[in-house]
């Protein structure tokens, strides 16, 4: 084949993949990210469980270098600290070693059912306080409280301040509109309660199919715009619901308008372990076009 025919479907090919982004992320300021050096991700989440205590990975190809670990301590047993007979704890030094985990957000004492977790937000909040305190050899540089609020929740206000005040700083907490209220509404409603040194994450609600990407961004938006770009973290859900209140790790196809339409702020994807394995993964930063 003649050169100029070579560089030709080259740049053909070029042009096609940049349109996709374009069309995939919604704006050309994305577009250029892309080009120059691909989309990145801040980190992952761990619900740490039996089946995933021995946490492994790669996600530092997609540019994580941030954990954010949901609970230390979940259901009355404990992850972290001295352990529990019959418990198998997380090899902590090793995870400290792992470039995925330079930087951590310790969550503390959480349930696994939401409605137990609620009821029980203030015991929990003290059982954290104490948490909060345990050594561990990790870089720990903010603390996350495993209590998740949306709108619904009626005696959020009253019950998570009181609950707050106990923890210690920097301190984050979740988000997600069930409701499907709107951006400014949900934004409204945490800036009449939530304390002014509480940052939030926000879940896209993509994987659960209550948005599209590109909504899911207006509620980054309109949160950073009420509360402060510091305070507003994004969750990015790596999931896909099944029959019978299941799931499925998402595709790399599947997540890939999600982490592009969030550029600009710091993305965990939920969770690494669960639904984000070594060949997905790898697959993932190809289409991020990641160095």
């Amino acid at each position: 084949m003649p050169g100029y025919l070579i560089r030709t479907a080259i740049w053909l090919l070029v042009a096609v993949m940049l349109g996709l982004i374009v069309w995939l992320s919604g704006g050309n300021m994305l577009a250029e990210r892309w080009w120059r050096g691909g989309l990145s991700v801040s980190g992952i989440v761990w619900q740490v469980d039996n089946a995933t205590v021995d946490i492994a990975g790669n996600w530092q190809e997609l540019g994580a270098d941030h954990l954010l670990i949901q609970w230390s301590r979940v259901d009355d047993v404990s992850f972290a600290g001295k352990g529990q007979a019959g418990v198998k704890q997380p090899d902590w030094l090793r995870i400290s070693r792992e470039p995925w985990a330079k930087h951590v957000i310790l969550g503390l004492a959480g349930h696994f059912d939401e409605k137990r977790a609620r009821e029980n937000a203030l015991p929990l909040a003290r059982e954290s306080a104490a948490l909060a305190k345990t050594s561990l050899p990790l870089s720990i540089g903010g603390y996350y409280f495993p209590v998740e609020v949306d709108p619904t929740w009626k005696e959020a206000p009253e019950t998570m301040k009181a609950a707050l005040a106990l923890l210690p700083r920097p301190l984050w907490i979740s988000v997600y509109d069930s409701a499907n209220i709107g951006a400014r509404p949900l934004a409204n409603w945490l800036e009449s309660w939530l304390p002014r040194d509480v940052g939030v994450f926000l879940q896209d609600g993509v994987g659960v199919e209550a948005r599209s990407p590109a909504t899911a961004r207006k509620y980054a938006d309109v949160l950073e715009k009420t509360l402060g770009r510091d305070r507003v973290k994004v969750i990015v859900e790596a999931f896909r619901p099944l029959s019978g209140g299941k799931f499925r790790a998402a595709t790399a196809e599947e997540l890939l308008p999600q982490i592009a339409a969030m550029q600009g702020y710091d993305i965990y994807l939920f969770d690494g372990p669960h639904y984000l394995g070594k060949d997905e993964v790898l697959k993932l930063a190809r289409l991020m076009n990641r160095p």
